[in-house]
């Protein structure tokens, strides 16, 4: 019975990274194109808006590495795991630190 509960648990787990990964990766483009635009029609709000479109996608691919740490098996998948986290939100950090000075500076 745990067996398959643990084997039900792992697919729905792996079903879940992969949207929340396409889910971001979607986010992303989508801010890039609409970036892309705004840059042609010289949006003054071009880099907040692109910011925040990469923040938003940053989160769905953050929570996908969450997740993913549930499958973890051995201490080198965690390290790696940890790692992509740590960069993931760093660079999260760095852009909410972006949009708050386009904010203040707009």
């Amino acid at each position: 019975m745990l067996s398959i509960l643990e084997t039900f648990l792992g697919v729905l787990i792996n079903y879940a990274i992969m949207l929340f990964e396409y889910t971001g990766v979607i986010i992303i483009i989508i801010a890039c194109v609409k970036g892309i635009v705004e840059y042609v029609s010289k949006n003054p709000e071009t880099r907040l808006h692109l910011a925040k479109g990469l923040l938003m996608g940053l989160e769905f691919k953050l929570g996908s590495e969450i997740l993913r740490t549930v499958l973890v098996r051995d201490i080198n998948e965690i390290f790696i795991v940890a790692s992509i986290i740590a960069l993931r939100a760093l660079l999260t950090f760095l852009i909410h630190w972006e949009i708050k000075n386009e904010e203040n500076g707009a």
